[in-house]
């Protein structure tokens, strides 16, 4: 007869069978469990007799490093007050009001979960084989971009020209323009010049307002004309590479989260907007921790800056005149192995350039080579104005052989200058239309020529079964005379 057990009655024998004289070993087998339960139970029944022997919870009764009330309601009220602030951020700010012991990130991540203000999903993981890059000191490097669908009210759409300095991810540009044509693009370049300084150098994609590189005009477009007269290097990324000018893509994440989510079909006007987009700049700059830079303003890398400021000329919004005038340049194109030829001596551009054409100016003993109107290497001048030219070399003029001697048939070029052989067709020449020509077999070639001298060598096209065929006509099948 089975009679079941229950489970605090079962441990109780179990205790009664080792108590008896009977072995942990035999014991826990019998019962199914490990030989550390059945001690585990030798224990808990000493200690509390057959109370003692009941599941328990195995939560502590205690968590001293627990998140307080007061610390996940401060949580909750940031991040309603700012929906785009993430778990660094919020922590960040929970250390700047002086709340201790801090909870980790998870900690407040979980948070957000539980008050459900965040969709809970997969986290993404930084990809390892990215490049990360970083210049040294502010006005080193700009990067610059154009971001859109941004509208008024009433539908209008906007687009927003932006930029960020590379080393303090401060944002020296954020200009709404009605288009994004390359007048408005190069007057917010030269507002933000006017405010912050004249940029080393200047990092955009490869966009038509920016370059020529692409484009069917010979360049160099407005904004490189501007970069040139200011001493700025103008870098370009490589085609369909978004991740080189990341950061400036990153501030268009931002932008869109924290300001456009909220403003988008708000305002009447583009002065409205403006108004807005600055105020939200400012505190992007100068109050908001950035997580890149360890969780300081930009504004705190930016003020070390170096300012060179910059000299307008007329109503033009080109900044700082030009000190020389470049001369007229030649164009040439980029062999294989990145190199030039200017006057019989070659230059380096750059294998990236093969195929490519440039543009090479020569003046105050440098040669200059501009692809897309930037300068892409000076060489010191080879050759001087003043000095003697080269002697030109005149074209090479081959010498024709003699016709091999051998077993050979005549064959009469068509108009095209083509000879049939053996049910193949041969190119004599188009200057050998209408002409005999001498066909003969060498080796595995064939031998064209006219008056003992070879006029030209193919190699064989046709059948060899059919050669017998073709020497037993030695001038070709007669001809039918015309009948009237």
């Amino acid at each position: 007869m089975l009679v079941e057990l229950g489970l605090v009655e079962q441990r109780y024998r179990a205790v009664c069978e080792v108590l008896d004289g009977a072995t942990v070993t035999d014991v826990a087998k019998r019962n199914g469990v490990a030989r550390q339960t059945v001690h585990d139970w030798l224990r808990a029944y000493a200690n509390g007799g057959m109370a003692a022997l009941v599941d328990r919870s195995s939560k502590p009764q205690s968590c001293p490093h627990q998140m307080s009330p007061a610390i996940e309601a401060r949580i909750v009220e940031l991040r309603r007050a700012n929906p785009g602030w993430g778990p660094r951020t919020i922590l960040h700010r929970l250390g700047r009001e002086g709340f201790d012991p801090l909870p980790g990130r998870s900690s407040v991540h979980r948070a957000l979960l539980r008050h459900g203000l965040i969709e809970p999903g997969k986290r993404r993981r930084r990809r390892s084989d990215y490049k990360r890059w970083e210049r040294g000191r502010s006005m080193e490097l700009w990067q610059m971009d154009v971001v859109g669908r941004i509208h008024l009210a009433d539908g209008t759409e906007f687009s927003a020209v932006t930029g960020i300095d590379d080393h303090s991810r401060f944002c020296v540009c954020a200009r709404l323009v009605v288009r994004a044509t390359a007048r408005p693009v190069c007057d917010a370049l030269a507002h933000a010049m006017r405010v912050h300084g004249v940029p080393d150098q200047i990092l955009t994609d490869n966009g038509k307002v920016f370059t020529a590189r692409f484009g069917k005009g010979p360049g160099p477009v407005l904004f490189d004309r501007i970069c040139n007269d200011n001493g700025i290097r103008h870098l370009l990324t490589a085609p369909y590479s978004p991740t080189t000018t990341g950061k400036v893509e990153r501030f268009h994440k931002t932008l869109r989260r924290e300001w456009l989510k909220e403003n988008d079909y708000r305002f009447a006007t583009i002065a409205e907007v403006q108004a807005s987009l600055d105020a939200w700049v400012d505190q992007y700059n100068t109050e908001r921790p950035h997580q890149s830079i360890g969780m300081a303003a930009p504004v705190e890398r930016f003020r070390l800056a170096t300012r060179r400021d910059s000299v307008e000329v007329g109503d033009e919004p080109v900044v700082a005149a030009v000190s020389t005038v470049r001369p007229a340049g030649v164009s040439r194109w980029v062999n294989q192995r990145g190199q030039i030829s200017l006057a019989g001596f070659s230059y380096r551009v750059g294998p990236a350039f093969a195929g490519e054409p440039v543009e090479v100016v020569c003046h105050n003993g440098l040669v200059e080579i501009l692809h897309a109107g930037v300068v892409m290497a000076t060489h010191a001048q080879r050759l001087r104005p003043g000095d003697p030219k080269p002697t030109p070399r005149g074209p090479k003029t081959g010498r024709s052989r003699a016709a091999t001697s051998g077993m050979t048939v005549a064959r009469i070029a068509d108009g095209s200058g083509t000879i049939s052989f053996a049910g193949a067709s041969y190119r004599a020449g188009r200057a050998w239309a209408r002409t005999t020509v001498q066909v003969a077999i060498v080796g595995a070639s064939l031998q064209l020529s006219v008056d003992g001298k070879v006029i030209r060598v193919h190699p064989i096209r046709h059948d060899r079964a059919k050669e017998h065929g073709a020497y037993a006509t030695p001038n070709g099948r007669p001809r039918k005379p015309k009948t009237a």
